[in-house]
C-alpha cells in the first residue's frame, strides 16, 4: 500500500514508520506543525511540535531513507483542539486534548488529505492494535492508548494502522537504537502538548479571564471564592483554596461544577460515586449500533476508571448504567465500552460524559441477549 506515517518527532512515530517501511509498504513522511510558533524549543519531556521536533522527526525519515514533508495545520488544530479545550474548561467541563487531535486532526483532517493525495493509510505510533478492522488495546497496558482513539469511526479505523501496538514500549527502544535511530533514547512527552509550562490553570486564566464564584459544602455553605470554574475538575482535591479538612477531619473534592452561576460544589469522597453515565456523540467502532442494552466495561479516564456496565445507544448517546461505582467521572471526557470477555481489550464504542446519576439503579440482567455478552 501507499502510507502516509504521520512523524511526531519521537520514538514510537519512527519505528511505527520503520515497520512500514519493512512490511512493504510505500513510505512517506510528515510531520504535523501544530504550533502556532514552531521556533519554540521542547522543554525537556514538556511540549510537542516543536522545532526540535521537526528536525528529529525529518532526521529519522533520512534514516528509512524515505520522503518526509511538513504540513502546517496550525490554525485547525488552534480552531479543534485549543479552542475546544478552552471552551470545555469555560463550561465546567473537563475535556481531553488528545482524544479531540485523533478525532479532528490525525484522523480527520489528515486522513482526508492523504487519502486525496492518494494514499491508502496513515500509520502513527499510537500504542493499540488492529486486527480485522476491531480496535484493541496495546500489549502494553501502561501504555495502551485505545482509549483516546475510541472517538474514531469503523471508516477512519479502515485506513489507520498502529504497527507498535503489540510491544513493549522498552522493546520499541531497543529496536529504534538497532535501527540507527537517534530518538531512541527520547523522552515520552508528557502533559498537555500545546502547553509546556505544565501549568494548565495559568493558561487557562489568560485565555478565560477571571470569573469569580464561589466554593459551597454539601449543604450549601460558603466555604471560600474562587476566580473561576476553569481551574477546578471532579474529584479534585487539592487546590480548593479551603482552609482545611471538614469537619470530620476528612478531605474534601470537587463533585459538581456549575459554570453559569460560578459556584464549585465540594463533598467527601462517597459524594464522587457515580452509578450511571451519560453521553453524548456516541461512536460504535463496528460501525453498527446495537439494538438494545449490551454488557461491558466502562472506561472513563485514559488510565484507569473501570467498572463492569450495561450500556444502550439512547438518541445519538448512550447511558451507561456501572454494576460497581465510579469516582471522578467528569463532564467533557469519554467513556469508553470494552467488550467483556477474558481478555477486556476489544473498544466497542465512545460518548463524551454530559451528566452522571449517584443514585444506585436496579435493572433486569436478562435485557441482555446471550449474543450481545
Amino acid at each position: 500500500m501507499r502510507v502516509l506515517a504521520a512523524m511526531s518527532g519521537g520514538v514510537d512515530s519512527a519505528v511505527a514508520a520503520a515497520r512500514a517501511v519493512d512490511a512493504g509498504h510505500e513510505v512517506v513522511g510528515v510531520h504535523l506543525a501544530l504550533s502556532a510558533n514552531p521556533g519554540t524549543l521542547r522543554t525537556g519531556s514538556r511540549g510537542c511540535c516543536s522545532k526540535e521536533d521537526s528536525g528529529d522527526a525529518r532526521r529519522a525519515a533520512d534514516v528509512l531513507g524515505i520522503p518526509f514533508y511538513v504540513w502546517d495545520f496550525a490554525d485547525r488544530f488552534k480552531e479543534d483542539v485549543i479552542d475546544d479545550f478552552v471552551a470545555a474548561y469555560a463550561a465546567g467541563e473537563t475535556p481531553n486534548p488528545c482524544l479531540r487531535c485523533n478525532e479532528k486532526i490525525k484522523f480527520s483532517a489528515l486522513a482526508d488529505r492523504a487519502v486525496a493525495l492518494g494514499f491508502d493509510a496513515v500509520v502513527t505510533g499510537h500504542y493499540a492494535r488492529l486486527e480485522d478492522g476491531v480496535l484493541r488495546r496495546a500489549v502494553d497496558a501502561d501504555k495502551d492508548q485505545s482509549y483516546v482513539l475510541a472517538v474514531l469511526t469503523a471508516d477512519q479505523l479502515s485506513r489507520a494502522m498502529f504497527p507498535v501496538g503489540d510491544t513493549p514500549k522498552p522493546r520499541i527502544r531497543e529496536e529504534a537504537a538497532e535501527r540507527g535511530l537517534a530518538v531512541a533514547n527520547k523522552p515520552d512527552s508528557h502533559d498537555i502538548c500545546f502547553i509546556p509550562s505544565g501549568d494548565t490553570q495559568a493558561f487557562l486564566g489568560a485565555k478565560i479571564g477571571i470569573r469569580p464564584g464561589a466554593v459551597l459544602d454539601a449543604d450549601g455553605t460558603k466555604l471560600a471564592d474562587h476566580e473561576g470554574v476553569h481551574g477546578f475538575t471532579i474529584g479534585q482535591r487539592k487546590g480548593l483554596g479551603l482552609p482545611g479538612p471538614a469537619a470530620d477531619g476528612k478531605p474534601r473534592y470537587v463533585t459538581g461544577i456549575d459554570p453559569v452561576s460560578g459556584d464549585v460544589h465540594v463533598g467527601s469522597a462517597k459524594d464522587l460515586e457515580v452509578w450511571t453515565v451519560l453521553a453524548d456523540r456516541a461512536i460504535w467502532t463496528s460501525g453498527d449500533t446495537p439494538s438494545g442494552p449490551i454488557e461491558c466495561v466502562a472506561q472513563v479516564r485514559a488510565h484507569g476508571g473501570t467498572a463492569p456496565a450495561v450500556a444502550e445507544a439512547v438518541d445519538g448517546g448512550l447511558v451507561v448504567r456501572l454494576r460497581e461505582p465510579l469516582t471522578g467521572v467528569a463532564r467533557g471526557q469519554a467513556v469508553v465500552l470494552y467488550r467483556p470477555d477474558a481478555y477486556g481489550d476489544e473498544v466497542l464504542g465512545s460518548g463524551t460524559i454530559s451528566g452522571t446519576e449517584r443514585e444506585p439503579h436496579s435493572y433486569a440482567s436478562e435485557l441482555v441477549s446471550d449474543s450481545a455478552r
